[in-house]
């Protein structure tokens, strides 16, 4: 799962609204994100914190703000507008309460 951050430090993912762990977060907002290198054995860090999911409509423009800061520019934003309504699409925003290691070795 890919994840990035907000303009105000959250840790945000976008998936389905049918997604278990969407549905689990509904349930209980108690989260733990770990985030790997791209060598996969390399620095990384756990994030815990509270998630909120935000639903469609009021999830469009953090979609578009999401794909912006991990793809960047889309060749056609009325079809990915399209694609994430029909793909009942949402963002999970994780507030960030407690970020480590804070050392390595």
């Amino acid at each position: 799962m890919a994840c990035n951050m907000d303009g105000n430090g959250n840790v945000v993912v976008s998936t389905r609204e049918t997604a278990i762990k969407a549905r689990n977060i509904r349930r209980d907002p108690r989260v733990s994100v770990c985030v790997l290198s791209d060598g996969f054995h390399g620095e990384w860090i756990q994030v815990d914190g509270r998630a909120t999911v935000v639903s469609l409509p009021e999830a469009m423009e953090p979609l578009v703000d999401y794909y912006r800061t991990t793809a960047g520019e889309h060749p056609d934003w009325d079809d990915y507008r399209a694609a994430m309504v029909r793909d009942q699409r949402v963002i999970l925003r994780v507030e960030i309460e407690r970020a480590g290691p804070d050392r390595s070795g």
